[in-house]
């Protein structure tokens, strides 16, 4: 062993220098870190004294260590003193006499401690909250005030990316085991409000805050933007009263968890980034003002999680500019499927891109007890079309030109259309039975047709067989929704946990009997806001509805089905691929009336390249199309698919090809603009991403397609 021990020590004492030219590349690259000018002088000198270190013999290891710490230690000198050296979000916080104020180069805000209003500075803006009041927080059958704390604390809090407050709000009366937390992030030109709670023993219902925008000014040339059903604008003065006391995110109140505001050129965006359980109150009294109030609901009887939403401000805002913002967080929550990425995983989804769409329907029975029963001719409540003459009407329909369609088939079920879900099958045997639907989807392979059923699990009829009160879904105080208005007449709200296995069952079926089903529409999942059960034995969140819903849409894709539902609400349009129509709203009611505010398609600007939607194809008016507008002008403003009857007129079919074909042209594209040509608002313009324009005239019943092929 003493040879080995004696050239191991020969080893040890081999020259330094190679380790030494590494520590002075290192010397090189310390040389390159920027200090402040008043430091230059003082890095020069550290630099120096290393240089001079390594140009010294290093013969031992110990003096290699000592040389490599010395420049260390420099280096952090460096790093701390860095001229370019990683900061924290520029700007200040200061407690004043009546406020806290936090100060960013883009944004000021002020919390004031008399009311608890906030007041934002953005540019030449000045946004201000409503003070705290009476129904900031729900705690049982009583409200609350964040004024009523006893104990408030606020504090600076800062990120990496933003400057900011927390406040925590505590010793509430009658409430003393609650404490809120409210923070502020300023985040560039944007600001993140979250609210939290320790809510023990208190548990908290409905959370209003924070508050409304005040937004006073009464200019026409000022709106709000608001994605009621396909979207609108509300100039502040606008004669018509509109009052909504309270509508969640995901329903035709707010298809899009967001709205905006403008004023004098400048803009505020609201965007909820957690919107399984909030909503807003809104209110126009004639001629204005019009006011938002963010409204977060519980969650199984509590705040559970932190609320979070997004206020963003634009000096140069429009509706198409938050239209695209909003488009921007959806890209970047991972939310948005293209519909390229949908025919990727629907290979059969390309039957139906451009093609206009028929709906036909077999059976319908109301029974005496739907508040849609015909009273005053009896036999109107049960009306029938057997399989055969369905398929018969789209083979005329073929005949007349129209050479391929999306055929979307009510009314198939045992007891017909709107009864005895979800146990539908068999097919009712007055239609035709599983002979004659599997004749009618023939047909429709036969005639180049794409085959979809209506179908429905959320609507829970006391006439289904497999009726029990545990599947039904419980409001928090024990009671469930009633309602008796559909054809099938009473029934109540199947929990959305057991619809998965309804859907696995009813289309095993139709599997198992040959029947060749494309596409399957599951009805009002992706319009009636999400849902709660306090079932003890199966409880369910909004968040948890939520998934279920998915679990039926991802079911059925993954038996190749084209999936759709009833509207086009945002949470449910990464999952599907059409949806029955994204319209209007219209007054007195949906189904028809003047134009709810000044109709614009946010939802298009936004989701265009990602959902199919089809429109009517009337001349004036109709479901969700503003009295006075030609339904099939809007229809290729927003370049939809069109809907067809089996008995159109030759214009008419004519009309539904050029709209199918513009459908097909540009329905993978972005929608890259909207606009308005004149002060009347009744010539519009809609670009797309290739460079197509679409331009109507409602007035004049014109409309002319520009830009590449």
């Amino acid at each position: 062993m003493k040879p080995l021990i004696i050239l191991s020590l020969i080893a040890a004492s081999v020259d330094f220098a190679p380790r030494v030219e590494v520590l002075k590349t290192h010397l090189e690259g310390l040389q390159r870190i920027a200090v402040p000018p008043e430091l230059e002088v003082e890095k020069q000198k550290k630099l120096g004294e290393i240089e001079r270190l390594l140009s010294q013999e290093i013969s031992t290891e110990e003096a290699f260590n000592e040389a490599y710490r010395a420049m260390d230690k420099v280096r952090y000198w460096f790093w701390d003193n860095g001229a370019n050296r990683p900061r924290i979000v520029p700007g200040e916080y200061a407690e004043l006499e009546n406020e806290w104020k936090v100060t960013t180069p883009d944004l000021s805000l002020l919390l004031s401690k008399e009311d608890l209003s906030v007041t934002i500075e953005a540019g030449e803006a000045v946004w201000k909250m409503q003070p705290c009041g009476e129904d900031d927080l729900e705690v049982g059958d009583r409200h609350l005030s964040l004024k009523d704390a006893k104990t408030l604390q606020v504090a600076e809090f800062n990120t990496g990316y933003s400057r900011g407050l927390l406040a925590s709000f505590s010793d509430f009366p009658e409430s003393g085991t609650l404490t809120v937390y409210c923070s502020i992030h300023l985040i560039g030109k944007e600001i993140l409000f979250e609210i939290a709670a320790e809510e023990k023993e208190t548990k908290l219902g409905e959370v209003r805050w924070p508050k409304a925008i005040e937004y006073g000014n009464q200019s026409s040339e000022d709106y709000s933007v608001i994605p009621f059903m396909q979207g609108m604008l509300l100039p502040a003065n606008w004669p018509q009263k509109l009052k909504y006391e309270g509508g969640p995110c995901n329903s035709r109140f707010l298809y899009m968890p967001w709205w905006g505001q403008t004023r004098n050129g400048h803009g505020v965006q609201t965007i909820f980034e957690t919107e399984d359980d909030a909503g807003a109150v809104y209110k126009h009294p004639e001629g204005g003002p019009t006011s938002f109030q963010p409204v977060w609901y519980p969650s199984m009887g509590s705040l559970r999680y932190a609320r979070r939403v997004r206020y963003v401000f634009d000096e140069k805002a429009t509706y198409v500019t938050m239209a695209k913002r909003y488009r921007r967080s959806v890209r970047e929550a991972g939310r948005f499927v293209s519909l390229k990425e949908k025919l990727a995983r629907t290979p059969a989804l390309a039957g139906v891109v451009g093609r206009p769409v028929v709906h036909v329907g077999a059976m319908y029975h109301f029974v005496p007890e739907a508040s849609l029963f015909n009273k005053e001719k009896i036999e109107n409540n049960h009306n029938i079309h057997t399989f055969g003459e369905l398929a018969e009407g789209l083979e005329k329909l073929k005949a007349k030109g129209v050479d391929d369609a999306y055929v979307h088939l009510d009314g198939w079920g045992y007891y017909g259309y709107d009864n005895g879900h979800p146990d539908v099958l068999p097919p009712g045997e007055e239609q035709g039975g599983w002979d004659g639907l599997h004749q009618f989807a023939q047909t429709c392979e036969k005639l180049g047709y794409f085959f979809a059923v209506h179908d429905q699990y959320r609507d829970f009829y006391y006439n289904a067989v497999s009726f029990d009160d545990r599947l039904a879904a419980l409001r928090a105080d024990g009671s469930r929704e009633e309602d008796s208005t559909w054809c099938g007449g009473p029934q109540t709200i199947l929990s959305a946990r057991f619809a998965p296995g309804y859907v696995r069952r009813n289309h095993d079926l139709f599997a198992e009997h040959g029947i060749k089903v494309q596409g399957a529409y599951l009805d009002v999942f992706a319009v009636v806001p999400l849902e709660e059960s306090h079932q003890p034995a199966f409880p369910m969140s909004r968040s948890e509805c939520r998934a279920f819903r998915k679990e039926c849409f991802d079911l059925l894709r993954a038996r190749g089905y084209v999936v759709s539902s009833e509207e086009a609400v945002d949470y449910a349009i990464p999952f599907l691929d059409l949806v029955h129509h994204a319209p209007y709203g219209t007054y007195p009611n949906i189904g028809g009336g003047e134009a709810t505010g000044i109709p614009v398609p946010l939802l298009g600007l936004v989701y265009h390249d990602s959902i199919l939607l089809p429109w009517e194809m009337g001349d004036d008016g109709g479901w969700g199309i503003p009295k006075g507008d030609a339904g099939w002008l809007h229809c290729f403003l927003n370049a939809g698919l069109p809907y067809v009857g089996g008995g159109e007129s030759e214009d008419r079919i004519r009309r539904v090809k050029e709209a199918a074909d513009l459908a097909k042209r540009c329905a993978l594209l972005e929608m890259t603009d909207h606009e308005f040509l004149d002060g009347s608002r009744r010539k519009q313009r809609t670009t797309y991403a290739d460079g197509t324009t679409v331009t109507v005239d409602f007035d004049k019943r014109e409309y002319a397609i520009a830009g590449p092929r």
